[in-house]
């Protein structure tokens, strides 16, 4: 069938929304008709050339949610009319990872970035309209697509009292950042937190630091309206500079500083896992969840003795150690109950047509997170 999605054709390149021909769902795949997608920063790193990909045109979009539309064989249950949010990290659920409880790390997650089937990385499920030009799916799924065609590996069924539009979130954002404080970073009642960047991510991060029982989080950002959100959603005090977050801390707890210090800036500087160290306790944990250029190898000015004589700990956080198929359930009970603010996110919504205004309001700090509503 015709549908319409956001491409770039080259990287470093520029968002256009173009007709695209999407393939009927083969075994184990579902088609999905899309109601929300978050516009998210890693989408960003792609258009930069940041991350490269395996073929260009490249169809953008992987925090979604929506419903099924038809459905092929084998699909785990997964029928026309079920209500879904896409993981943008698969999960087979049977390898050595899967098993363990780590689903972030499924082993499909070793094709994403080919923009193909990962059982397959000749064959696409969508082409530019009128040709039989193959187009990439980012991560598989491509949400910036009226109507995209999945692995039934990228979907959790959710309930369909919640709003699509709303906690198409779940599938990226809140996810990495909630997880990056819960899981990755540890935070137990009591502890001090630092979150750098209050982002789409470091806002997330704030508040499962607050649903952990932090008593103290420090959001730091250098513009006014992300610490005010952050301190509106669970943060305790603002900060424009680690350099103020760090004093902050230690004066918060005896000279000691935070108990975690976490990562979330949009582009990731080596500096920056340098200057998170320096603002942790002995037995800290600074937490590594932003992303850059993947091919920087800038090395960390990180004093070695640090690590060894006080204990500190660099831990890295993808998609923050979220296991999609409880976590996003999960999450939406924290969302019905009231402890997990959703809404309060979105800043803009935009049409598919305004995708590339929403990624320049995203550069130009007017929003924590845009979203697509289709």
């Amino acid at each position: 069938m015709q549908t319409r999605g956001a491409i770039i054709r080259q990287a470093p390149g520029k968002i256009e929304v173009v007709d695209l021909e999407v393939d009927d769902p083969r075994d184990n795949e579902v088609q999905v008709k899309l109601v929300g997608s978050g516009l998210c920063h890693s989408d960003d790193h792609i258009v930069t050339g940041d991350i490269p990909v395996g073929i260009y045109p490249f169809a953008l979009g992987h925090e979604g949610a929506g419903v099924v539309t038809k459905a092929g064989a084998n699909t785990k249950g997964l029928k026309e009319g079920d209500h879904v949010v896409f993981s943008f990290l698969p999960s087979c659920g049977h390898c050595r990872w899967c098993a363990s409880g780590q689903q972030n790390l499924c082993d499909l997650g070793a094709g994403l970035l080919s923009g193909a089937r990962w059982n397959d990385l000749t064959s696409y499920r969508l082409r530019l309209a009128g040709s039989d030009t193959p187009v990439g799916q980012m991560l598989g799924i491509s949400t910036f697509c009226e109507t995209t065609t999945v692995a039934v590996d990228s979907v959790v069924k959710v309930p369909e009292d919640v709003p699509l539009d709303v906690v198409c979130l779940l599938g990226c954002g809140v996810g990495t950042g909630w997880g990056a404080a819960v899981n990755s970073g540890g935070v137990q009642p009591g502890h001090t937190t630092i979150v750098m960047g209050v982002g789409g991510i470091g806002i997330n991060a704030v508040q499962g630091a607050a649903n952990a029982g932090a008593t103290a989080i420090i959001a730091v950002d250098p513009v006014a309206l992300k610490r005010e959100k952050a301190q509106e959603l669970g943060a305790t005090h603002g900060a424009a500079t680690m350099e103020e977050a760090t004093e902050l801390a230690k004066e918060l707890t005896n000279g000691q500083g935070a108990d975690q210090a976490i990562v979330t800036t949009g582009v990731i500087q080596a500096d920056h896992v340098g200057q998170a160290m320096a603002s942790i306790r002995k037995a800290g944990t600074v937490v590594v969840t932003a992303l850059g250029n993947i091919a920087d190898t800038t090395p960390l000015p990180v004093s070695l003795s640090d690590i060894t004589l006080f204990q500190k700990r660099i831990q890295g956080s993808l998609f923050g150690a979220s296991n999609p198929n409880w976590d996003i359930l999960r999450q939406i009970e924290l969302y019905r109950s009231g402890a997990l603010k959703l809404d309060e996110l979105i800043t803009t919504t935009y049409s598919l047509d305004e995708v590339a205004a929403g990624y320049q309001d995203m550069h130009d700090g007017k929003n924590i997170r845009g979203v697509v509503r289709y």
